[in-house]
């Protein structure tokens, strides 16, 4: 097992100075760029219908190498981290520059925060420990009611550290753990089926997360969500308010406004937010953050993938935008400040801006009042898949628990409810801002451009007035 004070360069028994030569070689003439020395080890276990069924252990390194020239990017990686594959890469990334000249970007800032130590959560506890506990949670969900017909349960973790090495010899070093704890039930009546999950995790050990008091909270939600879904009447349909619940429903605000957000998207004009800096984009009350900073949360960092250190961005402030997320390359373009976004799935993938943990802050409204206030509405607690259109702003969002409220009360369970609209329409839309914030429980991954990285999502409880509902009653 490496460790984080066991340079990446060291680990492979590359030489420093000649290595330096070789990457101010490759970058030579660009506007920026660097190496990407990666070392990462992972784990899961999975068990299903009663057993074992699937333990994974990978170790996998490599490293990229990227120069960028205006708008464009070379990028050349490999797994054999050599002296020989690097030079090769250098060469490759050399064309993209032709006979451009540029002015070699002045390095990120540095930090002395470190969010997280050296300790691998893959050491402990054994593999023996982690297969009882995965049997414990199947049969304590069986146990919890005789309409449990199937339990799923999964625990994954990894271990990366980075190395981050520039054209001008400034070197970036991190260590990122990462654990996640998975429960899905189906439970069943006659021919009926319906199913619920629950899952949390973050950036340490797996101490916290095997707590009896932790997967036993974890398989009694997925057992009530499954059961709830079991009694769901079909869902209605039309405009109506919908409140949306505290914590995890903070996906559709990472979808639908998030993604938005982002330099790139800004840069090329492709989002439905560029151009209107400084403008009224939401209600007033809505404020919106990106915050890498927030020690063992699942999508903070100390530093992102390109060595800048992690921030805390406003991005929406009172309802009125006043930041992006950036990476160098596109902060550069756009003579705006990187913000500590850069990010990128692993070595063989180039960064590009990417959130972090993204939320909406607390407003001053109780829970109660927000529902007690519609007529004639639903009620979103938790939430499944959704689709985007970054361009236009429109989304369309599956609700996976939901509820009907009529005059102020919440009813009935409901089934197949669809949430459609459009997220820079539906910020203007919202009329109430809980003051119960609640961050995900640590389950979030984000795709984009076919690369997918840990996040967080959050927000208070709100109504949004007049969102269509589509529905199957």
């Amino acid at each position: 097992m490496t460790t984080a004070s066991a340079s990446l360069i060291d680990r492979a028994g590359l030489d420093r100075p000649r290595l330096a030569r070789i990457i101010s070689r490759g970058l030579d003439g660009a506007d920026d760029g660097e190496l990407f020395l990666e070392y990462r080890q992972a784990e899961i276990l999975a068990f299903d219908n009663g057993r074992l069924k699937q333990a994974t252990y990978d170790t996998s390194q490599g490293f990229g190498l990227r120069a960028v020239k205006d708008e464009a990017v070379g990028y050349a990686h490999a797994s054999d981290v050599s002296e020989a594959a690097i030079e090769r890469a250098a060469d490759a990334v050399r064309a993209v520059k032709g006979g451009y000249s540029g002015s070699y970007a002045a390095p990120p800032a540095r930090s002395n925060v470190k969010l997280y130590g050296e300790d691998s959560p893959l050491a402990s506890p054994t593999f023996e420990a982690k297969a009882r506990l995965l049997e414990t949670i199947d049969a304590y969900a069986r146990a919890k009611d005789p309409r449990v017909r199937q339990v799923t349960a999964s625990v994954a973790a990894t271990w990366q550290a980075v190395e981050i090495v520039r054209g001008d010899g400034e070197t970036y070093r991190d260590v990122r753990p990462l654990v996640r704890v998975s429960v899905a039930v189906v439970v069943g009546d006659g021919n009926r089926q319906e199913s619920g999950s629950d899952g949390y995790g973050g950036r340490e050990g797996y101490e916290r997360f095997i707590a009896t008091d932790a997967w036993q909270g974890a398989v009694d939600n997925a057992v009530r969500q499954a059961l709830v879904n079991l009694e769901a009447v079909p869902a209605p349909a039309g405009e109506m308010d919908v409140v949306l619940g505290p914590g995890w429903p903070g996906v559709m605000l990472h979808e639908a406004v998030g993604h938005g957000l982002e330099g790139d998207f800004n840069r090329k004009r492709t989002s439905a937010f560029a151009g209107l800096m400084g403008q009224q984009v939401a209600a007033k009350g809505v404020t919106v953050v990106d915050d890498g900073t927030i020690a063992q949360r699942r999508g903070s960092l100390s530093i992102d993938d390109e060595g800048t250190p992690t921030n805390r961005t406003v991005l929406i402030e009172d309802g009125v935008l006043v930041g992006y997320m950036q990476d160098r390359q596109n902060a550069r373009l756009m003579d705006m400040k990187a913000t500590g976004n850069g990010r990128r799935e692993s070595f063989a993938h180039v960064p590009m801006p990417r959130m972090t943990n993204t939320y909406m802050l607390a407003g001053n409204r109780e829970p109660g009042e927000i529902l007690a206030s519609v007529k004639n509405g639903i009620y979103a607690v938790h939430f499944g898949g959704g689709q985007v259109d970054i361009t236009s702003g429109k989304y369309v969002f599956e609700c996976t628990e939901a509820y009907r409220i009529e005059n102020g009360k919440v009813g009935a369970s409901i089934k197949g409810a669809m949430l459609i609209g459009n997220g820079p329409t539906d910020l203007h839309r919202v009329s109430m801002v809980g003051n119960d914030l609640a961050l995900d429980s640590g389950i979030g991954t984000c795709g984009k451009n076919g690369q997918g990285v840990p996040v967080g999502v959050g927000q208070p409880t709100l109504r949004i007035d007049r969102i269509t509902v589509g529905g199957t009653g």
